[in-house]
């Protein structure tokens, strides 16, 4: 496990901090939040997922708190929105893609970490698919979205998944590399974007309800 460690994964995590970043500062134009929010909304989606991770692992203060590289990225992803933004601001898929970038690297750097921690395999998948979707869950509370997560219309979770269960299997075998791990994140990429852009769900909670309806009881009121 010393891969989880190494370079790589610092730079992996790194760039998922600014893919992150960049969805959140993207977030924070379009609600026309300052600067400031934009600098704060970034930070939040980017390093909350990670926050959340290092806590649960226990293995001391988060990476967000000891390593200032990781506070970079947010900073540069708002100043990046800010000049940037007036240019490609019909673009509404922008966000959705930067968002699907940091999903598709968190989901494997957050399960390298809890198996490096010790973790079993399950516990590390979930830990996994817990830092993908956590800064994204706050980003979209914090700007009073509706967020992805539960969003009937779309898939989130299972793409990050995805993801965390292959990577588990890749490093219980010995089989993770750099090529298998950009063969990772490329896939759940792919999965997130495709079923965006083709509006995939999984079935409502209860059998039989209409998505973006009520109920037959209440339809029948």
């Amino acid at each position: 496990m010393t891969f989880s460690f190494n370079l790589v994964l610092v730079w992996l995590d790194l760039a998922g901090v600014f893919f992150f970043a960049v969805s959140g500062s993207l977030l924070a134009a379009r609600k026309q939040f300052d600067i400031v929010g934009s600098v704060l909304l970034a930070s939040v989606v980017s390093l909350g997922g990670g926050v959340i991770r290092d806590i649960i692992i226990n293995t001391g203060p988060p990476a967000a708190f000891t390593n200032p590289a990781y506070l970079a990225p947010p900073l540069l992803a708002a100043v990046l929105v800010y000049f940037l933004f007036s240019s490609v601001q019909r673009y509404t898929s922008l966000l959705v893609l930067f968002d699907a970038g940091g999903l598709a690297l968190f989901c494997i750097t957050g399960t390298l970490k809890a198996l490096a921690a010790g973790m079993n395999p399950v516990a590390a998948v979930l830990l996994g698919v817990t830092t993908a979707v956590g800064g994204g869950l706050l980003r979209d509370i914090t700007a009073n979205e509706v967020p992805q997560l539960f969003d009937p219309r779309d898939l989130y979770a299972l793409p990050a998944f995805a993801g965390a269960a292959s990577t588990a299997v890749l490093s219980l075998t010995g089989t993770f590399t750099a090529v298998t791990a950009t063969a990772v994140t490329a896939v759940v990429f792919a999965f997130r974007v495709t079923a965006w852009r083709r509006h995939w769900h999984v079935p409502l909670a209860v059998r039989g309800w209409h998505r973006l309806g009520l109920g037959p009881a209440e339809n029948g009121r």
